[in-house]
């Protein structure tokens, strides 16, 4: 949201914000009632026109009881509206920023970034499942300084332009009056923290860069470029903040005979012609051994076979997808005198009724070019 935001985009901000430091939810919680009331007075201001007319064009200062003051025709004091010891400012940047709360504490723990790696597994350990160990390269805090980055005997002292905040406040006069801004402090860098001797293995940083092996369960199921999260297994918080997650993703090879449609597995099946036309007693490979089938008579090439449970393991959760077998005939070849003989008394002894398909075929044919 930016300034000159609508109506509707406000209220959708009030809301939003009284919600969450309603007293209801934080029950003795000084500060989210704090921020409750800034909240509330923010909305008192930015629902007016006329206040909301001079926070778009002057910013916080427009909003400020003192500004204008001394002759620029302000309206704080008895004339307007108290903001008390609140930092109302920042409620209206949250407002427009999507923010929330008071300006951030340089020194309250942080979160660390997540980490990623990868990782390779077969076709088998992908479907029933495995445990593995992962390189990853992640921040650590230094063991050497405990993360201050301040070498041993040494302690960082606060920042002496900022006083610890972080930002600088610069004062600027105007002829509506005298308008504030503030900034990153130039000389900390928003830490609020100087470090005169900095430790000698973080270079002052109070983190270092490390390999580890990290030892990670992947489940039954999972697929090729599919993403594993492991918590707390990526970089070191700040400040005591947490780690990061480490988002591992899955490469599984291909196999050599079985292809996988979601939680389906599809294979070729080479039977001869005998088999097909006689009919036989076969095995069909599955991931977990072999499975008997009675081929039947007459099968044609091009029909699938279905093994119902056989697939791959539902991610998760119970069940498993289903094993499909396509049929296929491999023509002989390189036949003998004899073979091909036998074969010729064979295929004479065959009439219509043997090759229905055939016989339809060709009479379409026939009736196309009568």
């Amino acid at each position: 949201m930016q300034k000159g935001a609508s109506e509707d985009e406000i209220k959708k901000g009030y809301r939003r914000m009284a919600k969450e430091y309603h007293p209801d939810l934080h029950p003795g919680d000084a500060e989210a009632e704090a921020k409750f009331k800034e909240v509330n007075e923010a909305y008192e201001v930015l629902s007016d026109s006329q206040k909301k007319a001079r926070y778009d064009q002057y910013g916080h200062a427009g909003v400020d009881p003192n500004f204008g003051a001394g002759g620029a025709g302000g309206w704080g004091g008895a004339g307007g509206w108290d903001m008390g010891d609140f930092d109302i400012g920042d409620i209206f940047s949250s407002f427009f920023n999507g923010g929330g709360g008071r300006r951030s504490n340089p020194n309250a723990p942080r979160r660390g970034g997540d980490a990623s790696t990868s990782v390779f597994i077969s076709f088998e350990e992908a479907a029933a499942g495995c445990r593995k160990q992962v390189d990853v390269s992640v921040v650590e805090t230094c063991r050497t300084c405990g993360g201050s980055g301040a070498a041993k005997g040494t302690s960082p002292t606060t920042c002496p332009v900022c006083r610890g905040t972080g930002q600088e406040t610069r004062q600027q006069r105007t002829p509506f009056g005298v308008m504030q801004t503030q900034t990153v402090c130039s000389r900390c860098r928003g830490k609020g923290k100087i470090v005169e001797k900095p430790c000698s293995d973080c270079n002052g940083g109070g983190q270092v860069r490390v390999k580890a092996k990290v030892g990670i369960n992947i489940p039954a199921g999972i697929d090729d470029g599919q993403v594993m999260t492991v918590p707390g297994k990526g970089n070191s918080g700040i400040n005591g903040g947490p780690a990061g997650d480490l988002q591992v993703e899955i490469h599984v090879r291909p196999h050599a005979i079985f292809e996988r449609d979601r939680f389906d597995l599809w294979c070729e099946l080479p039977l001869t012609y005998a088999q097909l036309a006689l009919g036989d007693e076969i095995e069909i490979p599955t991931l977990n051994g072999k499975e008997k089938y009675t081929v039947r008579e007459g099968t044609q090439p091009g029909d699938v076979i279905t093994l119902k449970g056989k697939g791959i393991p539902f991610l998760q959760r119970r069940g498993q997808g289903d094993l499909y077998a396509r049929i296929t005939v491999e023509v002989p070849r390189g036949l003998s005198s004899k073979q091909r003989e036998l074969l010729e008394a064979f295929e004479a002894s065959l009439n219509d009724k043997n090759y229905e398909k055939r016989k339809s075929f060709f009479d379409k044919v026939k009736d196309l070019f009568s």
